[in-house]
């Protein structure tokens, strides 16, 4: 009783009480005004039962909290070095942010990365670099089955959604791809005003949920879906699968920033968690999935259409494969989302261990298209961590077409990586639906700023290639990149992993490294055909 008292009744004691003080005047009654309330604090704390610190150190232990909650900041802006911060550091965020301003990008007196270290890789250089190379490279996307080929840019923005962004944010990225000529890819959050406001190209993505496309039982509707992918903006559409921050998860969106708009936009309850199921409705097969692709390509008019996913069990994307072989569906592209990939919420572990990283993942889908010969049919992007002309070049020589940026574009227009996006309380207004803090992201300014990041960073990759003796990023090889092994040894990246020969796997899979995982995919169905552990063997 005592508790319940102190609890509904200290903080109107004390406001009485230092009202009073303060009207009477005098120096001490200044000292009684702050000492009186943390007297009533200490008291409070002494009594309570919920936290063991503060009953034991009352007012004293409330300082851990507050320490607790300065915490990543006090430790991005003092603790860590330039190049030691996670997820990114202060060299990739402020590299970011000045090619977003128009600063300087340069860096003076030279490197300040260990060479010797184990994860070091360098790209090597030609002794007569090419003279004009491509300033502004893109990719046509589009096989014989696609009716309306779409130009892509070699960088753009990734997938990211309208309720886990802002609306301002939203609006800023879609002006950045408009001024700057690149793409922008909805996320699976459906397609919003502001992804149509400025008439930015769209990616249009359509996860489990199927937001924007769906019945009221949350099913596909193939109405809804041509209604909107049949616009001009909408150059693609997108099939995800899983991300790489949380694969096999689906999506999740917090019931704080579930607002009535986001509700009609997704055609679901207001104020309530959104969680995308696991898995897709529409199909269940790898058969399944192309006809659905096939589907969708229809319906959009013919527009390419795109798969996206995080490399999980090589099997089910080797029955992909096989699938292909088999229908002759080709999917425009494929994204591999790789495992270091961003999200705004995500189970720790989820984020931490599950899902393979973009190099390996990036690695084994390249092999995999190319050893059965699909290559010429299905283009490659890779996202996940990408923010530099370097790591551009590097996704692109190990068998990209494009890459796709999420976090950086977000850095881009505004985000300091205070990391409160699962909390909507993101204090630059990008990840958040609060309105007052929204109010700071003006995005006809951060919108340039998108633009502006991204020319400069394909500038630098143009750079780079050139260095190389090439005129165009398609050129880059695995062969041009060198990796530290251990401290005294360095090896050529295809002398440390498998590049697989054209049709490597329709001719002689038993010579492959995937061979056991071959012999176990099928066409008509993710289920391994047999033991893995006995095809190993």
């Amino acid at each position: 009783m005592l508790d319940m008292f102190i609890r509904c009744h200290v903080p109107l004691i004390a406001a009485a009480l230092s009202l009073a003080l303060y009207h009477m005047g005098g120096a001490w009654q200044w000292v009684l005004t702050v000492t009186v309330p943390l007297c009533f604090l200490g008291l409070y704390d002494w009594c309570q039962r919920n936290w063991t610190i503060t009953r034991n150190y009352p007012v004293l232990g409330r300082i851990r909290w507050l320490f607790l909650r300065l915490r990543p900041f006090l430790h991005a802006y003092i603790v860590e070095d330039d190049l030691s911060g996670k997820p990114y550091s202060y060299e990739a965020r402020h590299l970011i942010m000045s090619r977003a301003r128009g600063e300087t990008d340069t860096h003076p007196f030279g490197t300040e990365r260990d060479t010797d270290d184990a994860e070091y890789h360098w790209l090597n250089h030609s002794m007569a670099p090419a003279c004009s190379p491509d300033m502004s490279p893109r990719i046509m996307v589009g096989n014989g089955q696609t009716a309306r080929p779409y130009s892509a840019s070699i960088l753009n923005i990734s997938a990211m959604s309208f309720g886990a962004l802002s609306a301002h944010a939203i609006e800023a990225l879609n002006l950045g791809a408009k001024l700057g000529g690149f793409y922008h890819d909805t996320g699976e959050g459906g397609l919003s005003d502001y992804h149509l406001k400025h008439g930015g190209d769209l990616v249009w993505e359509l996860g489990s949920g199927y937001f924007g496309a769906r019945d009221r039982q949350g099913k596909f509707d193939p109405a809804a879906f041509r209604d909107k992918a049949t616009s001009e903006v909408v150059k693609m559409t997108e099939i995800k699968l899983s991300q790489g921050a949380k694969p096999g998860h689906g999506g999740m969106l917090p019931g704080a920033k579930v607002t009535e708009e986001i509700a009609r936009v997704r055609q679901i309850p207001a104020y309530q968690d959104c969680l995308s199921p696991r898995g897709h409705s529409s199909f269940s097969t790898p058969t399944g999935l192309l006809e659905f692709a096939a589907q969708m390509r229809e319906l959009s008019g013919g527009k390419p259409v795109g798969i996206k996913l995080c490399i999980g069990q090589p099997h089910e994307f080797l029955a992909l494969m096989k699938a292909m072989l088999k229908t002759q569906i080709y999917p425009e592209f494929i994204v591999v989302d790789g495992g270091e990939g961003g999200t705004g919420a995500a189970p720790l572990e989820l984020s931490d261990w599950v899902g393979m990283p973009l190099l390996d993942g990036l690695i084994f889908a390249r092999n995999a298209l190319v050893g059965c010969g699909l290559k010429e049919h299905v283009r490659l992007v890779a996202s996940g961590k990408v923010y530099s002309g370097m790591g551009l070049a590097r996704n692109l020589a190990l068998g990209a077409d494009w890459c796709n940026a999420a976090r950086a574009f977000m850095m881009s227009v505004g985000c300091i990586q205070s990391q409160r996006c699962h909390l909507g309380t993101c204090p630059t207004g990008v990840a958040t639906q609060d309105t007052w803090r929204q109010r700071g992201l003006v995005p006809e300014v951060q919108g340039k700023r998108a633009a502006r990041f991204h020319q400069k960073t394909v500038e630098s990759l143009a750079e780079i290639v050139a260095a190389a003796g090439f005129e165009h990023p398609s050129d880059l090889q695995p062969h041009h990149l060198m990796q530290r092994v251990g401290s005294e040894n360095a090896r050529l990246m295809d002398r440390i992993h498998t590049f697989l020969p054209k049709n490597a796997l329709i001719d002689a899979p038993e010579d492959t490294l995937y061979a056991h995982w071959w012999q176990a995919a099928s066409a008509d169905s993710f289920k391994p055909t047999t033991d893995l552990v006995e095809a190993r063997a």
